[in-house]
This record gives C-alpha cells, structure tokens and sequence, in this order.
C-alpha cells in the first residue's frame, strides 16, 4: 500500500512555533508548552537552551508557578505565511477535518503566525471565536469516519498530483488513475471528486467521479502535476452530484394518504425534495387527508421511512407494502390490546419488584 506522507514538524519548525506561542500568549509554563508542541517538558528545557543560544532572549521564571517568556517585547520577523498554511486557515473552522487530513499542524502554524501579527489586543481573537461558534459535521447517532487513505489523498488534492489507486465496488477492486481535485466531507463521510483522464478508446475517458474515501484500499500519490480545468468549482460540482445521486437512488414509488399532521412531517422523514415534489401534486379529500405520490429507494426503505409517521400515513399502493403495514398495525395493536386493565407480562414483572 503506497501512501504519500503528509509534511511533518522538524526541531526548526517546532523551535520556531515556540518563539511564536511566546510572542502570542506572554508568558507559559513548560507543561503548556509541552502540550502545545507536543513533546516532553525536558524536550522543551533543551529547545528553551537552544532559543537562548541562537540569540532569542527568553527568560525562564524559577518556582512552581514559573514559565518562560520573551525578555524586552521581542518580536520575532518569522510571521509570513506559506501557501499551506494560508490554506489550511481558511479550513480552520473544521478542526476534526484538518486532523483526518492531516494539516493540524499547517492551520496550527498559520494560527499563531495571524496572531504574532496582530496587535496585541486583538490576540484573542480566535479563543473568542472558537467559544461562540463551532461546526460539528458529522450526523447525530454516527461516529465520525477517519478513513487511513484521507492524509494520502488530502496531499494529492493540495499538491496537484495524479494517483494511482484501488477502490472496492460492490463487484470487486478496481484499479484507477485519478486526478484529484477536492475533497467533501459530507455527515461525517468523507468523498473525493476526481477526473479520470484515460485514454483514447477508453470509456472513462475525461469522465468525473465521486468515490467514498473509506472504499479506497491503495493510494499511491505520482510526482508528477496535473493541470486542473480552469473555472472547476468544488462547490457547483458537489451541489450538482449530490441532486443527480438523491434523484438516480429515487428508482420506486408509493402512493400515500397522509393526515394534516403526517403532510408536515412527511419532509423530516423522508427525502425533501421528493417530499416537496409528492406534496405539491397531491390532492386533498373531504375529510382533509392528502393523497401523495412519492419517489422512494425501495420498499424496505420506505417501510422504515413511514413507520415513523404511525397512523397518521396510510400506504395505498403497492400492494405489497400496504399488506406489511396492516401487519405491523395488528402486531402494534395486540401489544397495547385491553386486557381488564393488566400490564403486559415485562410490565408485570416490574411491578413486582
């Protein structure tokens, strides 16, 4: 499995990281700096030494409650940005998906480069932020995936470069050369929008694709650069996939007659836009209950779709399906069915205890 590593913090990045969080914070004690830059309090001791003996006047307070800062308002020059980490920031609301693709420390780095050159009242800016708003991706009831192919893929994107890789599909492994052009983390799942260059004969050639990140079971990122199309938005592209991929899946279609109460929920159970589509088509009777068509994956999936509107939905067709609803309404009543006021038997037995 080929995997091109995204860049890592040498002792002269990390040196430099320090004179930065010194600039920014005042003053820190080692165990905050160990945190920070994630080594041990004696790695720290050892780069504080090293700082002095460059020149950099840093000045280590004695005591339990001692730190070490920066002696007459030093300010270190070290604050341009590089392209990385200029483009890591503007990903820095998202700060799971810097860590799975593995630009923490790019958006680190260009954090406190911002903060060095603010003045100094506005160095809490960030903090500020961060405690005001947050954006939290991944769906409610799903662990967030970190697929091991992201960082491989996420330097592919940055840099450019083409990438030979494996995808698993429901038939098997495939083998592709991709150029990939964004990454779009979508409730928690991780896509990649990609162009398949092929060749001539080939009919994948010059075709777009989306692949889940997490199917992918080899990336082996090429030195050589790709020259993406000019006008590509991300963005567009995503907006588009995302409609033609809702409307393929939508392949059945069940009819429906829903209460006033079931009509404003059917939208929150169910696909929206079909929803909207079912609903504005439909027509109301005289006891005002709608009747709806509405687009579907399947049978199974409307099943448990339309369970969750109960009796105030009641599917007329396929036949097939309405026979399993009238099945699970016998059941539902049987549970629930008087029997001279006693609970059931789990109820029963609670009682007892």
């Amino acid at each position: 499995m080929g995997v091109h590593p995204a860049g890592g913090w040498g002792r002269a990045s990390r040196l430099i990281k320090m004179v930065l969080l010194l600039q920014a914070r005042r003053e820190m004690t080692a165990a905050e700096l160990a945190a920070e830059l994630e080594v041990s309090e004696r790695t720290v001791s050892r780069d504080v030494l090293a700082l002095s003996e460059a020149g950099v006047p840093v000045y280590a307070d004695r005591g339990r409650a001692g730190g070490y800062r920066l002696v007459g308002g030093y300010r270190t020059r070290l604050t341009g940005m590089g392209r990385s980490e200029a483009e890591a920031l503007f990903l820095s609301g998202v700060p799971s998906a810097l860590r799975d693709m593995g630009l923490a420390d790019a958006a680190s780095a260009a954090k406190l480069k911002v903060s060095a050159a603010l003045d100094p009242a506005l160095r809490d800016a960030h903090d500020s932020t961060a405690q005001r708003f947050h954006l939290d991706a991944p769906g409610w009831w799903q662990a967030p995936g970190r697929p091991a192919l992201l960082p491989a893929l996420a330097d592919a994107v940055w840099s450019d470069r083409r990438a030979a890789v494996r995808y698993r599909r429901k038939d098997g492994e495939v083998a592709r050369e991709l150029e990939p052009y964004g990454l779009v983390l979508k409730a928690g799942q991780w896509y990649l929008a990609a162009r398949v260059p092929g060749g001539e004969g080939d009919r994948y050639r010059d075709a777009w694709r989306v692949y889940r990140v997490d199917r992918f079971t080899e990336v082996t990122v090429h030195d050589d650069v790709f020259a993406r199309q000019d006008g590509f938005d991300l963005s567009a592209f995503w907006a588009e996939h995302a409609a033609a991929f809702a409307r393929a899946i939508l392949r059945a279609e069940v009819t429906l007659r829903l209460s006033e109460a079931g009509a404003r929920r059917l939208r929150h159970v169910t696909d929206g836009v079909a929803a909207e589509e079912a609903l504005s088509g439909g027509s109301v009777d005289g006891e005002g209950r709608t009747t709806v068509r509405l687009r579907v994956e399947n049978a199974e999936v409307a099943y448990s779709q339309l369970s969750g509107l109960g009796p105030e939905c009641e599917v007329l067709a396929p036949p097939s399906l309405r026979a399993r609803f009238a099945e699970a309404a016998r059941r539902t009543a049987a549970l629930y069915a008087a029997d001279d006021g006693a609970a059931g038997p789990a109820s029963a037995a609670a009682d007892q205890r």
